[in-house]
């Protein structure tokens, strides 16, 4: 099958002297975002020729200890419901959710 078209999406991070992230923006113009600010990102690709899991996790000196937390709580959401979408795996995604929802509540995040 022949590529018709790509789409690039861009992480812009900008580094203090210590190289510590203290500005990240990020756009996919195919989506319509352009140089949209964010305080974390986390991307992982997978290579195939080693079979392995490629990371960036990135956030900036002001993103917020309470703000982590609910970002790990949503990522961890989608990951569940990205794996069941992926795998069709209804048993593991929902054993996925029962973690979810047993880390939101460990760290308070649900609403009462």
């Amino acid at each position: 099958m022949a590529i018709k078209q790509t789409s690039k999406i861009e992480i812009t991070v900008g580094v203090d002297e210590n190289k510590v992230p203290e500005s990240i923006k990020w756009s996919a113009e195919d989506g319509g975002i352009k140089n949209e600010k964010t305080k974390a990102v986390m991307l992982s690709v997978w290579n195939p020729e080693d079979k392995d899991t490629l990371r960036i996790d990135l956030w900036t000196k002001d993103m917020p200890v309470d703000e982590m937390k609910q970002f790990f709580h949503q990522t961890l959401v989608s990951m569940s419901d990205t794996f069941h979408k992926a795998t069709g795996d209804e048993k593991m995604s929902a054993t996925m959710k029962d973690f979810c929802d047993y880390f939101a509540e460990k760290l308070e995040l649900k609403q009462k």
